[in-house]
């Protein structure tokens, strides 16, 4: 029998997978999870979207491949979003790259950068595809470990002392991620400007996450903003969370020609484009105005302060401001880690939170919690977990 590639070792299956699959089978024993794990959103796109996908999807002649850089009428509107939201202009013949999902793009990006002796910096804790596309390449991984007490923001300090000549000379990778999952954390412009310099002067290219600036953040940044960004940066972004997309699969890599066209030497190979109708319903979305960010908004807003309040009933420790579909919360003392009280809010309320220590070692002391679920459903997880709590206390006196 074949054997796996050694290309596979140490990577498991992703813990999200593994976990819907034990809360699946939770269900078929009539437990009734509610699941605040994932960051999936509930809600629907805006209706002229997908008016606009089965309009051009009932067309005769829109069902064959397509363009591997995209659809013109769809870099043109990620080009006019990019400039009136954060300010950014972009030659859409050559600066933009429409993807199967930002998640392929990582993959894609690590594909045509690393090399056996490239050394891949890494948030910790940060999205955990970003150490698995990395290794899967062949990277060497280097966590660079983000804390509360310097805002969720990398010490520059450190990271200098990470990067060696040899470092230097050949070029290295850094992935980032503002507003940062899982923490929440808001850019700021000061942060910014000192990343892209960092960059330019460490010849790193840095491999800016972007797909959260429009949740509950009400001024939008894009890392490209930042004067001579393009020499250091290529950003991702998506329309799975700020447009209610995240199964139409339609993601977006800016940056230089020259990057895009490194890229797509190796994209073109892996895939073809996006079947033609999703793509023109995406640059309706991108098109949508500020009010649809503001109902969407408006929703998790409320959602949030009903998580802040389950989080209060676990004595867990958190900040208000974060941005993001999450919230990003430090456990009390009496639990080992995110682990332990995940576990005990699961098997004792059938309600499921996300361990922090998925995201890295950094997040082993937290737990996050998804705005992606209705009201009353969160309503719901409070009760249960109140009510578990105080039959814990009654068998324990």
């Amino acid at each position: 029998m074949i054997k796996t590639a050694s290309r596979l070792e140490g990577i498991g299956e992703y813990y999200f997978s593994q976990k819907l699959r034990e809360i699946d089978q939770l269900n078929k024993q009539g437990k009734n999870i509610i699941n605040l794990g994932i960051g999936s959103p509930d809600q629907p796109p805006h209706p002229d979207v997908i008016k606009r996908l089965q309009e051009e999807s009932a067309k005769p002649n829109v069902h064959a491949y397509q363009n591997y850089k995209g659809a013109p009428v769809l870099r043109q509107a990620i080009a006019e979003w990019y400039s009136k939201w954060y300010h950014v202009n972009l030659d859409p013949e050559s600066e933009i790259l429409p993807l199967i999902g930002s998640k392929e793009g990582i993959m894609h990006i690590c594909m045509t950068y690393i090399n056996p002796d490239t050394h891949v910096f890494l948030p910790n804790p940060g999205y955990p595809t970003y150490r698995s596309a990395a290794k899967l390449a062949g990277g060497i991984l280097v966590d660079y470990k983000l804390e509360s007490g310097q805002h969720w923001f990398p010490d520059f300090r450190q990271l200098k002392k990470l990067i060696s000549e040899e470092d230097k000379a050949r070029g290295t990778l850094m992935f980032v991620n503002y507003p940062h999952m899982p923490t929440g954390q808001l850019p700021t412009r000061t942060f910014f400007e000192e990343l892209v310099g960092f960059g330019r002067t460490n010849n790193v290219l840095i491999v800016h996450d972007n797909p959260y600036s429009f949740i509950l953040n009400d001024d939008p940044m894009s890392l490209l903003s930042v004067e001579g960004a393009k020499d250091t940066v290529i950003e991702l972004n998506s329309l799975s969370k700020s447009q209610n997309m995240a199964g139409w699969r339609v993601g977006i890599l800016v940056g230089a020609k020259q990057r895009i066209d490194e890229v797509l030497r190796f994209k073109s190979n892996m895939d073809s484009g996006m079947f033609l109708p999703v793509q023109l319903a995406a640059a309706t979305a991108l098109h949508l105005p500020a009010a649809w960010y503001k109902s969407v908004n408006d929703i998790y807003r409320e959602r949030r302060k009903r998580v802040f309040e389950l989080l209060e009933s676990l004595n867990c420790q958190f900040d208000t401001d974060q941005a993001g579909m999450f919230v990003w919360a430090k456990i009390p003392g009496e639990y080992k880690d995110g682990y332990e009280l995940s576990d005990t809010v699961l098997y004792g309320s059938n309600v499921f939170l996300t361990p922090g220590g998925i995201f890295g070692n950094a997040g082993d002391g937290y737990i996050r919690v998804s705005l992606c679920c209705p009201e009353e459903k969160i309503n719901e997880s409070i009760q249960r977990i109140k009510k578990f709590k105080e039959s814990k206390l009654k068998a324990d006196v």
